[in-house]
């Protein structure tokens, strides 16, 4: 396969998956926004979300304040943000376009028509509700990913796109957890200064949702329940999120999938990027979640994403830069 057809495939693939997972992570904070707390902590709590995407200094190039109604229409509609919502699925659609014959006619109807119908919400994006358009964004994305699965040959078109969702998944999935991690923390150190009562917010109501929100972010709150019985924890979300292997976006299943992947499209400089994922793979088999804890949280999810990108990086060097031509 050309280096340009794999490109386009897997960028596709990684910008649709990005789109939904910047909707998760917006969703996520606009409904614990919506809780009662400090101004201070709702304040922190956008600013994290721009920080941990690496966008604050592009965000206040073009705003003043973090407020949530600016953070909200710089991640869905700044077209010069290449991460907002608009931008992934402009690039989306653009490389399905570019590939046309390299995925069914289903596929790419999926990808033209989510663009189209993102024009009309744009035309009324100053009556749009945010929930409802980051939940048209999810629905979308699952749409694409079940007709890719439904109607696409297990070919290396294939392979190319799962790698993409996989890489983009396991990336975001690590920053949700992160970002409302420090959240939390944050909001314990407000309570320990009496702020948060001052306020008059209840601190086990907000726990609860805070947390619940987050399980919902990523499509796992019934999954929870389902496994633990018993309240909300952060160390039992953590462990979810990072080690259940039957948990369609957590760390290890992303990595795991990975795997297999990357076997399917092996060629002369593929080795690195095995080896690179076999000892991530052994790495997240062999700990536990008080090993992470005992760490800490942040500085593990800060480790992986290192290793996650650099093995991005290297899946680009060995696949996808096309060789310079005059």
């Amino acid at each position: 396969m050309l280096s340009r057809t794999a490109d386009c495939l897997y960028w596709m693939a990684r910008y649709t998956e990005r789109a939904e997972n910047t909707a998760r992570m917006l969703d996520v904070n606009h409904q614990t926004s919506l809780l009662p707390q400090p101004a201070e902590f709702l304040e922190q709590s956008w600013k994290k979300l721009l920080t941990i995407s690496k966008l604050e200094e592009s965000f206040l190039e073009k705003y003043d304040v973090v407020t949530r109604e600016n953070v909200l229409d710089f991640m869905i509609y700044e077209t010069s943000n290449p991460s907002s919502i608009v931008s992934c699925l402009f690039a989306a659609r653009e490389n399905a376009r570019v590939i046309r014959g390299r995925i069914t006619s289903e596929a790419w109807e999926t990808q033209n028509t989510t663009w189209l119908e993102l024009q009309r919400i744009l035309e009324a994006r100053n009556q749009a509700d945010p929930s409802r358009l980051l939940e048209w964004v999810k629905h979308r994305c699952h749409l694409f990913r079940g007709v890719m699965h439904g109607t696409m040959l297990k070919n290396e078109a294939f392979y190319f796109m799962n790698v993409g969702t996989l890489l983009e998944r396991a990336d975001n999935t690590a920053r949700i957890l992160e970002t409302k991690y420090e959240d939390q923390a944050t909001l314990k150190v407000l309570r320990t200064d009496k702020k948060v009562d001052a306020d008059g917010a209840d601190g086990d109501f907000f726990d609860f949702y805070h947390w619940a929100a987050l399980l919902r972010s990523v499509s796992a709150f019934e999954i929870y329940r389902q496994i633990y019985s018993d309240q909300v924890t952060p160390k039992q979300v953590a462990q979810l999120l990072i080690f259940n292997k039957q948990m369609p976006r957590s760390l290890v299943s992303c990595v795991n999938e990975l795997i297999p992947l990357i076997s399917e499209v092996k060629n002369q400089q593929s080795k690195e990027i095995e080896r690179l994922l076999g000892k991530l793979k052994a790495s997240l088999d062999y700990s536990d979640i008080d090993e992470v804890f005992s760490q800490g949280l942040e500085e593990f999810i800060e480790e992986f994403l290192e290793r996650i990108n650099h093995i991005a990086d290297e899946f680009s060097n060995a696949y996808l830069i096309p060789l310079a031509v005059a």
